[in-house]
């Protein structure tokens, strides 16, 4: 490839890259939620996007909200460590959520990030008080569970947590969502090659919605 054409390449992929933000919450770093996380990463770099990894147990991020934190109360302040990851997030363009189901929900850790760091001032806020701030921002999902995806189904789990974690969240935030991939069945003695499948589909969700944005 010629040295201009060369240039004009990497110009219109820097133009067109895109931030993500994979956030994914479990105790162990070594688990299939880390791994999903992983793949995620390693695909969109592949495709040319920057990438932040939020490994929120290894990051030691307390999910407990402060009184302080409500927006209501008369001394609203973000802790020290909120205004960090907002100011960190500030340019984000995706936010991958990445956990297990435990009771049928989201680990509480997940939870608590998204109570104090996607609160009021950055997802939603302004004189509107509850206008979406996050606009022309996507949100993608994955979970899992040792569950099979019929029991999940059927309980109505995917169905609940789409609404509350999914569309709601993302209308809230005003940003746009793009899928949730569940993974069921995911136990300790899951076969590698099951992993592997499942890590495929990952990088597979990377592709569909983010491969065809920068210029090849």
């Amino acid at each position: 490839m010629r040295p201009a054409l060369q240039d004009a390449r990497i110009e219109a992929l820097r133009e067109n890259a895109l931030k993500h933000a994979v956030i994914f919450a479990h105790p162990r770093a070594q688990s299939f939620t880390a791994s999903v996380a992983g793949a995620y990463a390693a695909k969109a770099k592949a495709l040319g996007h920057e990438v932040v990894m939020r490994d929120l147990y290894r990051m030691g991020f307390s999910p407990a909200l402060q009184a302080g934190e409500l927006p209501f109360d008369s001394g609203f302040a973000p802790g020290s460590d909120v205004v960090a990851e907002r100011a960190l997030l500030a340019d984000v363009n995706v936010f991958a959520m990445v956990y297990p189901f435990w009771l049928n929900a989201p680990p509480a850790m997940l939870k608590g990030y998204l109570d104090r760091v996607f609160g009021f001032g950055f997802a939603y806020g302004g004189q509107g008080r509850s206008a979406p701030l996050l606009k022309g921002r996507s949100l993608i999902s994955f979970s899992s569970s040792g569950a099979p995806d019929y029991w999940v189904k059927e309980k109505g789990t995917l169905e609940a947590l789409g609404k509350l974690f999914d569309l709601y969240f993302s209308d809230l935030c005003g940003m746009d969502f793009l899928e949730h991939v569940h993974f069921g069945s995911i136990l300790p003695m899951i076969r590698e090659d099951a992993v592997a499948s499942r890590l495929a589909q990952v990088e597979a969700a990377v592709e569909k919605h983010f491969g065809n944005i920068l210029v090849h």
